[in-house]
């Protein structure tokens, strides 16, 4: 018998926190998800008066500003400056209200841009990282020293961090300009469908390998965390533990829309690391993985996508 909790969820109208609230073992619990319009977290005042107020059970973490490589590069001030003040605002706070429990959602980008795939846990912090995305980064180090000097200093408080690897889905962002690989993959081989073009162009050479999670399967493993979470390590990757290339990305997303033309390389262009591929062992031998395939997890997102964003 699951214990029901009350769990602010921020970041709740992302597409980590959508799918948690749609994930079935949500109606187990009391959910708080307020939007920005509610719950301003660059105000830290503003984010302590409402943590102390509803004293939630627990909080998963899941807000913050997201982008793919080129959102990244073309504003790294926003990307380091917002994100550290909505880590530090709400872990902070949660300190002060004394939450007992807070799920920390964090990114591989966290790794060295060098790590040795696939990435350990202790590998966090001990090389430079990757330029394009280095801000954001930056960020997400911050929140999770934040959380292990607060359990360090008072062990009643138990913070703990998850980095899932990439992630798509439902809920996703699918303007290329700000998007992640996978939704502005299929975003642009959509538009080349649907105009008759003939080739999409590959940033790169397309040998760049990259581990992207369906975003249900990362609600699930969230889930299983808040349920679990006594068992649950300090620090854990959340992923599939193995990867695909850019072009290999490109194939399935075109297989699955239906589109039969070419594709070109930009090899001017940045890709970022040549490999980011995070280790499951902790994760497997915590008990649990992800079930959907590339492709299943594509033509869903794909569906998606028609229903609520194809012009």
């Amino acid at each position: 018998m699951i214990k029901s909790q009350k769990i602010l969820i921020t970041g709740g109208g992302g597409m980590v926190g959508r799918n948690l609230q749609a994930h079935a073992r949500a109606s187990s619990h009391t959910i708080l998800a307020p939007r920005s319009a509610d719950l301003d977290l660059t105000n830290a005042a503003s984010t302590n008066a409402y943590i102390a107020h509803h004293q939630p059970d627990l909080i998963i973490h899941a807000a913050g500003k997201v982008g793919g490589i080129q959102a990244n590069i073309a504003a790294p001030v926003e990307f380091l400056e917002l994100n550290t003040t909505i880590g530090r605002n709400i872990l902070m706070a949660a300190r002060a209200a004394r939450i007992p429990r807070l799920l920390n959602l964090s990114s591989s980008c966290m790794y060295p841009a060098a790590g040795r795939n696939p990435l350990t846990e202790d590998q966090i912090l001990t090389g430079p990282l990757e330029p394009t995305n280095e801000g954001y980064a930056l960020a997400k180090i911050f929140a999770m020293r934040l959380c292990d000097y607060i359990t360090r200093e008072d062990p009643e408080l138990q913070y703990k961090t998850l980095i899932p690897c990439n992630l798509y889905g439902p809920h996703d962002k699918f303007d290329p300009s700000a998007s992640h690989l996978l939704p502005a993959i299929i975003t642009k081989v959509h538009d080349a469908m649907t105009t008759g073009e003939a080739s999409v162009e590959i940033w790169g050479d397309g040998t760049a390998r990259r581990e992207f999670m369906y975003a249900e399967d990362a609600a699930d493993g969230i889930w299983h965390a808040v349920e679990n979470f006594e068992t649950l390590p300090a620090l854990m990757n959340l992923g599939l533990g193995h990867d695909h290339s850019v072009n290999e990305y490109y194939a399935a997303a075109a297989a699955a829309i239906g589109w039969q033309g070419d594709f070109t390389h930009d090899l001017i262009k940045p890709v970022g690391m040549k490999q980011k591929l995070t280790s499951v062992d902790k994760q497997t031998t915590w008990g649990w993985q992800p079930n959907h395939s590339l492709t299943k997890g594509i033509l869903k997102t794909y569906q998606f996508y028609l229903e609520h964003h194809a012009p």
